[in-house]
C-alpha cells in the first residue's frame, strides 16, 4: 500500500513532463519487459474462451481504463485528493458486490460505503470552492473516482479466475491485453515528442512507476495476502491515502487542507470499520 499511495504523487510529478497517453503506454512496455516469460502459449492455450474474455475485460477497466483515468486525474488535481478517493477501493468493491454480484452488504460493510461516499463529497466540494483558481481540479477528482469504479470492476472480475489462473499469470495476461488498447492512444503523439525535455530523473521515475504499478505491488500483496487474513489486510489499505499525501507534500509542495483531513477520517473509519472483525464472547453459563 505505501507502493501503491506513493505512485499515485510519482504519477503526478511524470504527466508533468510526459504527455499522460505516451506515458500510460511506457507502463505497458515496462512491465511486460519483465512479465513477458510467463507469457507461455503452452499454458495459454489451456486458458478457455470464457477466461480469456474475463481477462480483456479486467484489461479493458482495471489496466487500460484506470491508468488513462488514474493519470489523467491526478495531472489535474492534488496528490492529497487523489490519494483520500483512491482509499475508497474497498467501499466501491464492496457496493459493485452488491450491484452486480447481489452480495448484500451487512451493516458494517454499508456504514463502511457510506462513509466511503462522504469522504469523496467533502474532497469534491472543498474542490468546488477552489474551482476559481483551478478549474481541472473537480474534473480531476472525478477522472480519479472513475479509475477507482475501473479497479473495484476489475476486482470483482478477478474473483472467478483466481479460482483457475495463478495470479501472476492474471497479471500477465491483463498487461499484454492492456498493451495493445493502449498502443493505437500512445502512439499517437509518440513520434512529434521531444523526448529530450524530459529530465534524466523523470525517465527514472517511469522506470520505476511501470515496475511498482505492474510487478511489485501486485507481487508484495499476493505474498502477504498468505499470511494475513483478508479482514486484516483491509485495514492496511489505509496506508494509500497517507503515503500519496506524504510524497505530495514531500515532493509536490502540496498542503493538505482540513477539508481532506475530514475526508481521510472518513475513508479510514469505514475502512476499520468494515475490516476488524468483533470478538464474539462465549456463551454464559446459567
Amino acid at each position: 500500500m505505501l507502493l501503491v499511495g506513493s505512485n499515485v504523487g510519482i504519477g503526478k510529478s511524470i504527466v508533468a513532463y510526459l504527455p499522460v497517453p505516451l506515458f500510460a503506454l511506457l507502463r505497458f512496455v515496462i512491465a511486460l519487459a519483465v512479465l513477458w516469460p510467463l507469457l507461455r502459449l503452452a499454458r495459454m492455450r489451456r486458458v478457455k474462451r470464457d477466461e480469456w474474455i474475463n481477462l480483456f475485460l479486467q484489461a479493458l477497466f482495471g489496466t487500460f481504463g484506470f491508468t488513462l483515468l488514474m493519470l489523467g486525474g491526478v495531472h489535474r488535481t492534488s496528490a492529497v485528493a487523489a490519494g483520500v478517493i483512491t482509499s475508497t477501493i474497498p467501499a466501491v468493491v464492496a457496493l459493485f458486490a452488491w450491484l452486480f454480484l447481489r452480495e448484500r452488504p451487512d451493516a458494517r460493510a454499508f456504514a463502511s460505503i457510506v462513509l466511503a461516499i462522504a469522504g469523496i463529497a467533502v474532497v469534491n466540494l472543498a474542490h468546488a470552492d477552489a474551482d476559481a483558481h483551478n478549474p481541472g481540479s473537480f474534473a480531476g477528482n472525478l477522472m480519479v473516482l472513475g479509475a477507482v469504479c475501473c479497479e473495484s470492476l476489475y476486482v470483482i472480475l478477478s474473483r472467478r479466475l483466481t479460482q483457475t489462473l495463478a495470479p501472476l499469470e492474471i497479471c500477465a495476461y491483463t498487461h499484454l491485453f492492456g498493451f495493445f488498447l493502449m498502443l493505437p492512444v500512445g502512439l499517437a503523439g509518440a513520434f512529434s515528442f521531444d523526448y529530450a525535455s524530459v529530465p534524466a530523473g523523470v525517465w527514472g521515475l517511469v522506470i520505476w512507476y511501470g515496475l511498482s504499478a505492474s510487478v511489485f505491488s501486485f507481487v508484495l500483496w499476493m505474498m502477504g495476502i498468505r499470511h494475513v487474513p483478508g479482514s486484516i489486510a483491509g485495514v492496511f489499505t489505509a496506508v494509500l491515502p497517507v503515503a500519496a499525501a506524504l510524497y505530495g507534500m514531500a515532493f509536490l509542495g502540496e498542503r493538505p487542507t482540513p477539508a481532506h483531513g475530514v475526508a481521510l477520517a472518513c475513508v479510514i473509519a469505514g475502512i476499520a470499520l468494515a475490516s476488524v472483525k468483533t470478538k464474539r464472547l462465549p456463551p454464559v453459563a446459567s
